[in-house]
């Protein structure tokens, strides 16, 4: 029994081993799932903030690519004013010149006016078509200044359209940047409680296997000191029989000296009597029929001996006959006694033992039922905070693309109503000349 006791001491110190071994990982494992959650929420930030800095950049450099566009695009319409502007003074200087011409003709095909009248009639054109060519090239500035002006506004109202296509853009990108780094944390995550259901599945399933084990080891040892038990009890019982058997002799050789001591009793009393019978008949008899009376005792005598010798041995056979019936019958009953007695104790303890493994089944099927029951509860918050932090997510870009939307709408009236008020009127369809077209 020491032995029994200190096997199961030992069962249960390795049950209690291979719990804390099994805590110790899972406190391991979720560590390492907590560190890869932080790692992953520190490459976002710096993913993150590096796409911040690059759309800094970008916006500084559309900012200076802007400002040399317009200085071109001003540049360009300036020299093709200036081109303009010249050939304007060209054609004013070829029209003078034509006109002029066409006015001296016209003088000396007419003969009768006087020399002074012709001068005067010419510096009066000369005078006339100066004012006209003015007012023309006046109006000409003018209206190149108001193209200019307007020309300077569109493409003022072009670069700040651009402007707030480009920052959508980058609205976007760094939307969709965050939502894909969401995505890659819920996946993430996901994946990490999977790798803890299998965790806790496959350690469920070594302790199980261990009590299943140790509960087997302990039935097995159960059953073989039962065994033993029922062993040594039916030696023992053998022993006792085979004393028994052994000590019987011994017992029958004095029970047949007792019978044997009735015996001789019972022949000194019929010897006492057959001498007081004797002295009786010599004593009544007559003398001469002594003889004949002694004779006729003597054989009465010898007859009774003759019944009780017979009786004696009868006596002691039947003593032999009954004591070895008796015994045998005693160790039969006692070997079925036993037999029926470790029979019993044998199906108590299968009777313990099955129900001991049907507790033990009935444990293990409720702890998987928990199990998986926890993993269920565990994978239905999971999936909820993911749904929650998409929703946050969707209502965050909801809120900064319309916050945006809004704010480049005002700016945009801002600047409409502003050129309107400058009376530049619509500018929304003006065209410049690009790049390679200078």
């Amino acid at each position: 029994m020491s032995g029994y006791k200190r096997m199961r001491r030992q069962h249960q110190k390795q049950l209690i081993a291979l719990e804390n071994r099994l805590k110790a990982e899972m406190d391991e494992h979720r560590l390492r799932l907590q560190k890869e959650l932080e790692t992953h929420a520190n490459n976002t930030y710096i993913e993150l903030e590096r796409l911040a800095k690059r759309h800094a950049a970008q916006t500084d450099k559309e900012i200076k690519s802007a400002s040399s566009e317009e200085r071109r695009i001003q540049q360009q319409i300036v020299a093709q004013q200036k081109k303009e502007l010249t050939s304007f003074l060209d054609n004013q200087k070829k029209e003078y010149r034509l006109c002029k011409d066409k006015i001296k003709e016209e003088m000396n095909q007419d003969p009768c006016s006087a020399k002074e009248e012709k001068q005067e009639r010419l510096s009066r054109h000369k005078e006339t078509m100066q004012r006209s060519q003015a007012d023309e090239e006046s109006h000409l500035l003018a209206q190149q200044r108001l193209v200019y002006d307007r020309s300077c506004r569109a493409l003022k109202r072009r670069t700040v359209v651009k402007r707030h296509e480009f920052e959508q853009e980058q609205m976007r990108e760094e939307l969709n940047k965050k939502r894909t780094q969401k995505e890659m944390e819920h996946a993430l995550m996901i994946r990490q409680d999977e790798s803890t259901q299998e965790l806790e599945r496959r350690q469920l399933q070594m302790l199980q296997r261990l009590r299943v084990e140790l509960i087997r080891l302990q039935h097995q040892t159960e059953l073989e000191n039962q065994e033993e038990y029922n062993g040594r009890r039916q030696r023992e019982l053998h022993r006792k029989h085979t004393l028994e058997q052994r000590q019987q002799p011994r017992n029958l050789k004095a029970l047949e000296m007792q019978i044997k001591k009735q015996f001789q009793d019972t022949c000194k009393v019929q010897n006492r009597q057959y001498k007081a019978l004797r002295n009786h008949q010599l004593e009544v008899s007559p003398k001469g029929d002594h003889k004949a009376v002694l004779k006729s005792l003597k054989e009465d005598q010898t007859r009774k001996l003759a019944v009780l010798a017979e009786q004696y041995e009868q006596s002691i056979n039947e003593m032999m006959a009954s004591q070895a019936m008796r015994l045998e019958a005693e160790q039969e009953t006692e070997c079925l006694a036993l037999k029926q007695q470790l029979q019993q104790e044998m199906e108590l303890l299968d009777a313990y033992q099955g129900k001991t493994r049907s507790q033990m089944e009935s444990q293990h099927e409720r702890e998987q039922q928990k199990l998986e029951q926890k993993i269920s509860i565990r994978r239905a918050h999971l999936e909820q905070k993911i749904e929650e932090e998409l929703a946050s997510l969707q209502k965050e870009r909801t809120e900064r693309i319309k916050q945006l939307f809004d704010r480049q709408e005002r700016e945009m009236d801002t600047f409409d109503a502003e050129s309107a008020r400058l009376g530049f009127g619509s500018l929304g369809s003006l065209d410049f000349p690009k790049e390679d077209d200078r």
